[in-house]
């Protein structure tokens, strides 16, 4: 199961670098998030977890950014831009639950 998500995790990451940025979302901010490093956050603490644990810190910081989409998400209103940030953040969460049931 754990090696499952793994895979998936891989999947997802894949399917987020095949998607095309969304239109007019660079140097856009939502709720003080800058739009580009929120998805390059998320990709890089995925990357991480692939590799193996994360730090306490980083680790951390991955939940927390799991929370930033609380309230990012609700603040799109463009159709492409919401469902391309869902997947990242779909991304983020996998990333932090596969990170929570590995052992550190």
């Amino acid at each position: 199961m754990f090696e499952e998500k793994l895979d998936t995790l891989s999947q997802m990451m894949a399917e987020h670098m095949a998607m095309p940025f969304p239109p007019g979302f660079r140097g856009l901010d939502i709720e003080d998030q800058d739009m580009v490093m929120l998805g390059a956050d998320t990709y890089g603490y995925a990357l991480g977890v692939l590799k193996g644990p994360l730090d306490e810190q980083r680790g951390k910081g991955l939940i927390r950014l799991t929370a930033v989409f609380e309230k990012v998400l609700p603040a799109i209103d463009d159709e492409y831009a919401a469902r391309y940030y869902t997947h990242v953040r779909d991304l983020a969460v996998l990333a932090a639950e596969i990170d929570t049931l590995r052992e550190k």
